[in-house]
């Protein structure tokens, strides 16, 4: 299980796992919790490149990134130190 404290959003952490490249038990800690549900259902099993793709550079009110964007940077930095 990986851990990561997202910065400049709502939400305080984002757990999840990679098996075999693939995104998988997403949760975030605080945040809009129906939005961020939907975000960790609709990630489930999706290819770690897809999802980093799909929400690398979402921005919420202007704030230059998301929760979404905040969890492609924590998928993103895991995938950098493997």
């Amino acid at each position: 299980m990986y851990s990561y404290k997202p910065e400049g959003v709502c939400s305080k952490q984002i757990n999840f796992d990679i098996v075999d490249d693939k995104i998988t038990n997403v949760s975030f800690v605080g945040g809009c919790n129906g939005n961020l549900q939907g975000i960790s259902r609709l990630v489930e099993g999706m290819k770690v490149e897809d999802a980093v793709k799909k929400l690398q550079g979402i921005s919420c009110n202007g704030k230059g990134t998301s929760c979404p964007d905040q969890f492609a940077r924590a998928v993103n930095s895991i995938i950098l130190h493997r």
